[in-house]
């Protein structure tokens, strides 16, 4: 031990941690078990004094609140049949067109992360209503699982995104900023997925044909049908969003806005029933402690790695790179993807990012910006294999003649649109700081 400094420990720790995760075992205990080894080892078990207070300030964090209510906002909506109304609705519009049906699955992905922000309801419920829709409409089995695996994944960027205000916390930036900031970058990545498909069912109308055999007639009672189904949508974008845009209320009290908005949606569909609204709280309450522990575990492993003067050493090294702040910014987005190949964006948020903020901040890099660029990158890990959790949503209610080689391949062409998308914000912050800025103006700040 003697040979070795304690910085070089710290990473010996980290590398260890990161070991444990890929051989399986839960994040949450290996986090505070290898913190506890490491740190009695070489600052003594008086160290973890400052365990307790540390806790007690995430569990009276006001803004944390919001997490749960979301969790629980997006479960009761899944099980309200929201996803279902928008998807036929979707389908019916642009159903006649050459690629349609993806871009219907792209927009009620958009609409649903903008509601419901739960990944894993979102990749499910599309998989089971769209995908053997498009399967039998003879769409490219790549095509259809990548858009539906990509545009499930669209409730980590388009807020209200748990993520987002998980990275508030870390860095240090209002969450209604945060969410301001990542509305453009939201909107972008949704029109590049647009623009994508477009040109590839132009390009090769034999992986994404036009259906036939639907017409019907565009009456007011076709429209009155559509205004039905996308009402409850956007008035529930408009109370969780427009609250906190206009200064009406906290990003927490426009969760609670949004819980309350859910289970009127539910009771309105006839299925605020006490088994629904049940099993949603237990979601909700396994989620949000599942976050919550593996937030405490990482807490614990951040202390002992930074009372091991392990940060100073990874700042130097950072610092010192060649391209001064533009070199910590592709190192760090290139670390970040990186890991989350292996990692869960989770880990890599309570553990990475609170590593690389400090460092972002030596370079006077813009938090919100570097923020957003964070969520942009961590939004890939869901889909780049052999861990992406929406390839395992996916495949787990795909037909069993969807290999998940096939699924691999389909999401090929939307990781490299994400990647393209974070070049774009980093060569032009202002795509994400005009409209927070615009807002604060606004108001006056």
């Amino acid at each position: 031990m003697e040979l070795l400094s304690m910085d070089v420990w710290a990473l010996i720790m980290f590398a260890a941690l990161v070991m444990m995760l890929l051989i399986g075992y839960p994040v949450a205990f290996t986090l505070g078990a290898i913190a506890l080894v490491f740190g009695t080892t070489f600052l003594g078990i008086e160290f973890f004094d400052l365990l307790p207070l540390r806790i007690w300030g995430i569990m009276t964090n006001f803004t944390l609140l919001a997490v749960p209510l979301f969790i629980f906002m997006g479960v009761l909506l899944e099980k309200s049949g929201l996803a279902e109304d928008l998807l036929e609705i979707m389908g019916i519009l642009f159903g006649t067109l050459r690629g349609g049906l993806a871009l219907s699955v792209i927009l009620v992905g958009a609409l649903l992360a903008a509601t419901t922000g739960v990944v894993g309801a979102t990749v499910v419920t599309m998989g089971i209503v769209a995908l053997p829709t498009m399967l039998k409409n003879n769409y490219s089995p790549t095509l259809a699982t990548g858009t539906i695996a990509a545009a499930g994944t669209l409730g980590q960027i388009i807020p209200p995104s748990v993520i987002l205000i998980l990275l508030s916390d870390m860095i240090g930036v209002p969450v209604g900023r945060l969410f301001m900031g990542a509305i453009i970058p939201g909107t972008l990545l949704v029109v590049i997925y647009l623009l994508y498909v477009a040109i590839k069912a132009w390009l090769d109308p034999y992986s994404a044909p036009a259906l036939v055999g639907h017409d019907h007639s565009w009456d007011w009672q076709f429209w009155l049908r559509v205004i039905k189904g996308l009402i409850p949508a956007l008035i529930l974008v408009i109370i969780v969003l427009g609250s906190m845009s206009v200064g009406m209320a906290s990003p927490t009290e426009s969760a609670a806005f949004g819980a309350i908005g859910a289970l009127l949606l539910a009771f309105s569909h006839n299925r605020l029933t006490w088994q629904n609204l049940q099993e949603a709280m237990q979601h909700t309450t396994r989620l949000t402690s599942m976050v919550f522990l593996i937030l405490i575990g990482a807490t614990a492993f951040g202390l002992v790695f930074r009372g091991m003067e392990g940060d100073h050493l990874v700042r130097e090294t950072l610092i010192q790179l060649p391209g001064d702040k533009w070199g910590f910014l592709i190192v760090s987005q290139l670390l970040i993807f990186i890991l989350g190949f292996f990692l869960d964006f989770l880990e890599i948020c309570f553990i990475v990012v609170p590593i690389l903020a400090p460092i972002a901040q030596h370079f006077n890099l813009d938090p919100l910006w570097f923020g957003i660029l964070i969520a942009v990158n961590l939004q890939t890990s869901f889909l780049t294999p052999p861990f992406g959790f929406s390839l395992f949503y996916l495949k787990a209610v795909a037909p069993p003649s969807i290999p998940m080689t096939v699924i691999y391949q389909g999401i090929v062409p939307f990781v490299i649109l994400q990647v393209i998308l974070l070049a774009i914000l980093m060569s032009f912050p202002q795509l994400t700081l005009w409209l927070p800025n615009f807002m604060d103006k606004l108001h006056g700040f």
